[in-house]
């Protein structure tokens, strides 16, 4: 019964950098192919909970036709990462369907997250069953 259990972790740790280097093949696309622009901070959303408050930026940038776009971060923090006012660099798709800040985490960050858990995975998984064989 066990070794289903670390068999089924070694599977899921592939699926997982599956998925991280689709990520990261569609970030590069991104890079290669998106329209580059700067943006500003417009607003930080204050989102409290149980753990207190986080504050998710707000921003506002000018796409190739001259439309202006706002958009919300995905990710939020506390403290506050932006101050309202604050220049970005915002990358987005000819189709204006992706944007995403340059910087490292904007990037990479569901690449990170998938490998993150991946590794672990693969070791624990990877090493039973290497263990159980020999």
């Amino acid at each position: 019964m066990i070794e289903y259990l670390y068999g089924g972790m070694f599977i899921v740790s592939f699926v997982l950098v599956y998925f991280a280097v689709k990520q990261y093949e569609s970030t590069i696309e991104l890079i290669n192919n998106g329209i580059k622009t700067s943006g500003k901070v417009i607003d930080l959303i204050e989102i409290s909970d149980s753990d207190g408050s986080t504050y998710k930026p707000v921003f506002k940038f000018t796409d190739s036709t001259g439309t202006e776009i706002i958009f919300k971060s995905s990710v939020s923090s506390s403290p506050a990462s932006y101050k309202i006012g604050d220049s970005v660099k915002i990358i987005y798709s000819k189709d204006n369907d992706e944007r995403k800040i340059v910087s490292f985490w904007g990037l990479y960050r569901w690449t990170i997250l998938c490998l993150s858990f991946a590794a672990p995975l693969m070791i624990i998984g990877g090493g039973y069953l290497l263990y159980s064989r020999g």
